[in-house]
């Protein structure tokens, strides 16, 4: 599909504004790839917005279904070989038509290879547009984890027999794994990888057990056995991994970082590894950074009403801080790269100090602080003011002279984005006074202050209406009374409140939950606010102004993603109950 084409109708429909689809027609071109690629890898454009107007302009028509509605006989009809390489999927079989499902129609070596299969059975052919997330999902059905790996270990037990050393191994994988023994390792790894990246799981950890060993991913916050192994293929696993991430493999004693990257699926997945030595064998845990889950748009993230006013206003403002609180694990720096997106253009400079940098962003300068070296979140923001920012991104702000070096940073014409720990937006104040910050400097420097935490969504394919308690009905409507009402307008809240469940079904696995959603809630600062700081305001006075700005707390905010289906009334009364 021509680039250009795809990019001019997106912009007549108002998907995508005209700066940023001339930016993505350009990166394309520099990059070789295609424009829908880059859409679908940074979330730009919804799949649903993408599939309809790809039908239009090919006059092909497309279909939308799961991978559990494709019948599994289907899977030996088609070789996983054209599956991958032309990205098709096969949707239907009879002894007159095969149905193949194309994520590109247009590509005529795919059609080639199509024709010469429907010749082979003698059959007609039929074509539909399908997705990428489908195409994705099929290529799952293809190489199951679990069988995998079994083969794998099978293969393994055959070769321990005869050779029983396991320092030849490590040896053989420093030295790139050319030994055939080396080969079920580095596909038990590969396929491990693939599996958590395909499950969209946030970490790998391996961990070595008495008699076995145990794998185990985090999805959506909770982690789930992926597959137990013989406790002897541990160290040659650990070490294939040492061996990817260029961290010593003789070194079991001390903790190593490292990371490495490589290409899954036509996209660039990055893995941040960190060792661990215990009594039984070094511990790993992987952290998956895939920019499909990672990066986000504002919209995807959960903002609704108030809050995502507020922060939109706050970005457009020329310069000051924007500062995002929450616990670890709550989501602040996935908020970040959503602000920094829209933040990236060619106009701006933007500069960020990370530890680590999580996900590699085109067109920002990212640097990662080394503490060891001297080179940490103080020192690297002295160093980044001489690099002519408008914007600074700065991971984590964790002790006074980062805080100081940040609000001067705001108070000379820069946009500052960092996060704090605070308990929520009320905190922040007194958490910057606590680290010396002078409070007279905080109202010229500070705009807003958001607060989060992450609830599992509820898997909106099973969702269903539910009845819940007099007790809890009456928690929600006490939160909701304070709420303001052109705010529960906006979100077409109306009594009586209805709640919903999710009972589990074949899209979510039976689990119920689909990934997590956050809950905000944002403070400005206000000329009240502004009075109250400089003079040294307590907590308890900053949230009496907080009530009179009307601000939407994260557990209002929760109530009313509950009433709209998107997460459970129990998950937010339970996660925002300490807040």
């Amino acid at each position: 599909m021509d680039n250009k084409v795809l990019i001019t109708k997106l912009v007549e429909q108002q998907a995508l504004e005209h700066n940023a689809a001339q930016k993505l027609l350009q990166e394309a071109s520099y990059a070789r790839r295609t424009v829908e690629d880059l859409i679908y890898e940074r979330r730009l454009v919804g799949e649903d917005v993408l599939l309809k107007l790809k039908s239009e302009m090919l006059n092909v028509p497309f279909k939308k279904l799961t991978v559990e509605e494709i019948p599994p006989q289907l899977f030996k009809i088609v070789p996983e070989e054209m599956v991958r390489n032309y990205r098709v999927v096969p949707l239907s079989y009879t002894k007159e038509l095969l149905v193949i499902g194309m994520v590109s129609p247009e590509d005529p070596r795919a059609q080639e290879a199509l024709k010469f299969i429907a010749r082979q059975l003698k059959v007609s052919l039929g074509i539909y547009l399908v997705s990428m997330s489908l195409w994705e999902a099929v290529m799952r059905k293809y190489s199951p984890y679990r069988s995998e790996v079994e083969a794998a270990v099978k293969s393994i037990t055959s070769v321990s027999a005869q050779q029983k050393t396991p320092s030849a191994k490590v040896v053989q994988l420093e030295a790139g794994g050319g030994g055939s023994e080396d080969a079920p390792i580095i596909r038990i790894v590969a396929t491990t990888l693939k599996e958590a990246v395909w499950e969209k799981a946030s970490d790998v950890h391996i961990e070595p057990q008495r008699n076995s060993m145990r794998i185990r991913f985090r999805l959506d916050g909770e982690l789930k056995e992926a597959a137990v192994l013989p406790a002897e293929l541990h160290q040659p696993i650990v070490s294939r991994v040492k061996v990817l991430s260029n961290l010593k493999i003789d070194e079991t004693r001390v903790p190593q970082d490292g990371r490495f990257r490589t290409v899954l699926m036509g996209r660039d997945i990055d893995f941040r590894v960190a060792t661990f030595p215990t009594p039984v064998g070094e511990k790993v845990a992987i952290r998956v950074l895939d920019p499909i889950v990672g990066l986000r748009g504002l919209n995807d993230l959960g903002l609704r009403g108030r809050s995502e006013r507020l922060i939109k206003q706050a970005i457009d403002d020329p310069y000051g801080m924007i500062l995002i609180t929450g616990p670890t694990g709550s989501g602040k720096t996935t908020t970040l790269y959503a602000l920094m997106q829209i933040l990236n253009t060619e106009q701006v400079n933007i500069v960020s100090l990370e530890d680590p940098v999580e996900y590699y962003m085109d067109g920002l300068n990212q640097s990662q602080v080394h503490p060891e070296i001297g080179y940490d979140f103080a020192s690297g923001l002295r160093q980044i003011l001489r690099q002519d920012p408008d914007v600074i991104m700065i991971g984590e702000i964790r002790d006074g002279e980062t805080a100081g070096l940040a609000v001067h940073a705001a108070l000379t014409g820069h946009i500052v984005l960092s996060t704090l720990h605070t308990n929520n937006a009320l905190g922040v104040i007194p958490r910057l006074v606590d680290m010396k910050v002078e409070p007279f400097l905080l109202p010229a420097s500070v705009n807003l202050m958001i607060g989060q935490r992450l609830v599992p969504r509820l898997c909106q394919k099973c969702r269903r209406k539910k009845e819940i308690s007099a007790e809890l009905m009456k928690q929600a409507e006490e939160e909701l009374a304070s709420v303001d009402p052109p705010e529960l307008e906006s979100r077409n809240v109306q009594k009586p409140y209805q709640f919903y469940e999710s009972p589990g079904c074949d899209v979510c696995n039976g689990k119920g939950i689909s990934g997590r959603m956050a809950l905000y809630e944002a403070l400005e600062m206000t000329r009240e606010l502004e009075d109250l700081v400089a003079k040294n305001a307590s907590e308890s006075t900053i949230v009496a102004e907080a009530k009179r700005q009307k601000m939407v707390t994260m557990r209002q905010d929760g109530v009313l993603k509950a009433i709209e289906g998107l997460v459970s009334l129990e998950a937010v009364l339970r996660e925002t109950e300490s807040i």
